[in-house]
C-alpha cells in the first residue's frame, strides 16, 4: 500500500508520543479504526509532544501523527485479541521516562507545566490510557518481526539489488580498546559527601519538604525534576544497596544516609504494591579528589608499562585490571552503541574528542599513553589508555568490508516488507474512516479505497 514504508521505520523505532484528553476537553472524533476512535485531542497532544521536541510549527506533521496513531491503534487492536498485557510498573516507568524527557527538554518542571498548562500530575493521567495502548501495541509488532532474520545468501541478494553507482561512502572507522581505572576515595576523601547527605536529610526531618529539597540539591539528573520520585519498580531494578533499603522501609518513613556505587542517597518510600515499590530519593555523588587521582595515575602507569613493554597481553590486562564493567570481560574491546549488531567497528566521527586525539596518531596494534577523561553518560572522572585494533580508511560500501552495516540495512529492509504485508492483510478487514478535514493529507489517502467504503457499507448494514 502506498506510502506504508516511512511510517513503518518510524514503528520499528517505537511507538510514537500521544495523550488522551478526552474527559477535559469538547472533543471530535477525527478517525474510526475498527471499534476504536481518534479524537482531536489525540493528534494536538502528539502536536504538542513534537513542538515540545523542538519542532517547527507544520500542518502536515497533523497529518503524519494522524496516520501513525491509526497504524498504532490497529496494532493495538490485534493485541488485545491476543491478549497480551502491559504490567502497571512497565507503564510507570515508561511515564516515568517520557516526562523525564520532557521536563529536561523544556529546562525545568514548571516551564513544562506552563507549555502543558497543566501539572505533570494531571498530563501523567491523562497519558496513560493511551500509553497503555501504545506498549501493547508495541508488544504486538514485536511479535511480527522477531522471528525476522536474514540469510548471508539474502545479504549478498540485497546488496546486488542496490544500485552500484550510489552506494554509500563511510568514513574512516576503527576497533578500539580501553583499560579505565576509576579512583576509590578513602573514608576520610567520602566522609565529606557523607555530610553533605546528612545535612539535606536533617532539613527534610526538621520539617523541609523532601520534593523541595530534591529538586534543588539531588544530584540525580533523571530524578531530581521529579522530586527524587522514581516510580515504581521491582527490586532488581536498583542496586543492592537501594533495593534492601528501599524494601526494607514501611510507607512514609525516610532512610539513613546510605552509600552504593553512585555516591551517597537517603530514599523516602512512597507506596508499596506487591514486589513493587514507589520511592524518593536524594543523592550526592562522590567526586574524585587530587589525591585520589594521583593514586590512580601512579596505578595506570604501571598496568600501561607492562602492556606496552610486552609482559602482559592487552586484553588480560583488560579483564584484570579495568573498572569499565561494559569492557572488562569482551577483552577491553568498545562496542558502538548505535550498531543492532554490537558491531565494534565505530565511525572516527563518534568518538569522544579526548579518545580521537589519543589514537590519532596510532598504527595498528599500538596503545596510546594514559590520560584523564570524564565517562559523558555518568559523569565519573577517572584515567584510562587506549588499544587501537583496526582503522579502516573511509570507502565506498563493500560487502567484504561492511558486511555487518549491510546486514543490519538487509534486516530493516525484511522487517519492513513483512510489517507492510501484515499491515496490508489486516486493513483489508478493517473498516478505517478518516474526517474529511484530513482529506488533503496524501499520507491518509491509502485509507479513501472502495474496499473501506464497502466496509463501511457493511458496517451500517
Amino acid at each position: 500500500m502506498k506510502n506504508f514504508s516511512s511510517f513503518l521505520i518510524l514503528l520499528l523505532l517505537a511507538c510514537t508520543f500521544q495523550a488522551n484528553a478526552q474527559e477535559k476537553l469538547i472533543d471530535r472524533v477525527v478517525a474510526t479504526v475498527g471499534s476504536g476512535i481518534i479524537l482531536q485531542s489525540d493528534v494536538d497532544m502528539q502536536y504538542s509532544q513534537y513542538l515540545a521536541n523542538g519542532g517547527t510549527p507544520s500542518d502536515d506533521f497533523k497529518c503524519t501523527a494522524l496516520q501513525q496513531l491509526i497504524l498504532s491503534k490497529i496494532l493495538a487492536q490485534q493485541a488485545e485479541i491476543d491478549s497480551i498485557e502491559v504490567s502497571e510498573s512497565e507503564i510507570d516507568d515508561e511515564l516515568n521516562g517520557r516526562i523525564r524527557e520532557m521536563t529536561y527538554r523544556a529546562k525545568g518542571k514548571e516551564r513544562l507545566e506552563a507549555f502543558l498548562k497543566r501539572s505533570l500530575l494531571q498530563y501523567k493521567e491523562e497519558m496513560r490510557p493511551t500509553v497503555t495502548e501504545q506498549m501493547k501495541a508495541k508488544k504486538f509488532q514485536n511479535t511480527i518481526v522477531s522471528k525476522v532474520s536474514v540469510t548471508p545468501q539474502e545479504v549478498k541478494k540485497y546488496f546486488e539489488g542496490l544500485d552500484q553507482d550510489s552506494l554509500p561512502a563511510f568514513n574512516t572507522e576503527v576497533e578500539i580498546g580501553e583499560i579505565v581505572i576509576y579512583p576509590e576515595l578513602t573514608k576520610e576523601e567520602k566522609n565529606v559527601f557523607r555530610e553533605k547527605a546528612e545535612g539535606y536529610r536533617k532539613q527534610i526531618m526538621d520539617g523541609t519538604d523532601f520534593g523541595t529539597v530534591a529538586r534543588f540539591y539531588s544530584e540525580d539528573p533523571g530524578s531530581a525534576v521529579q522530586g527524587g520520585e522514581l516510580g515504581f519498580a521491582p527490586r532488581e531494578n536498583y542496586v543492592k544497596e537501594f533495593s534492601a533499603m528501599a524494601f526494607r522501609l514501611k510507607e512514609g518513613e525516610i532512610s539513613p544516609v546510605f552509600e552504593t556505587e553512585y555516591g551517597f542517597h537517603f530514599l523516602q518510600v512512597l507506596e508499596r504494591r506487591g514486589e513493587e515499590v514507589n520511592a524518593r530519593h536524594i543523592l550526592v555523588t562522590t567526586k574524585p579528589t587530587t589525591a585520589s587521582m594521583d593514586r590512580i595515575k601512579g596505578k595506570i602507569d604501571s598496568i600501561y608499562t607492562n602492556v606496552k613493554d610486552g609482559k602482559l597481553p592487552f586484553s588480560t590486562a583488560a579483564t584484570r585490571y579495568s573498572d569499565n564493567k561494559e569492557t572488562k570481560f569482551n577483552g577491553g574491546m568498545v562496542v558502538n552503541q548505535q550498531s543492532a549488531s554490537r558491531s565494534t567497528l565505530i565511525p572516527v566521527d563518534m568518538l569522544e574528542k579526548e579518545v580521537f586525539l589519543a589514537i590519532d596518531t596510532l598504527k595498528e596494534g599500538q596503545i596510546s599513553k594514559p590520560f584523564p577523561f570524564q565517562d559523558p553518560r555518568t559523569g565519573k572522572s577517572g584515567y584510562k589508555f587506549t588499544y587501537l585494533k583496526t582503522r579502516i580508511p573511509p570507502h565506498k560500501a563493500s560487502l567484504e568490508q561492511d558486511f555487518a552495516k549491510i546486514q543490519e540495512a538487509a534486516q530493516e529492509d525484511k522487517t519492513r516488507r513483512a510489517l507492510s504485508e501484515w499491515f496490508e492483510k489486516k486493513t483489508k478487514n478493517t473498516f478505517v474512516h478518516v474526517n474529511s478535514e484530513f482529506a488533503t493529507c496524501e499520507e491518509l489517502q491509502m485509507w479513501n479505497t472502495p474496499a473501506n467504503e464497502n466496509l463501511a457499507s457493511s458496517k451500517e448494514d
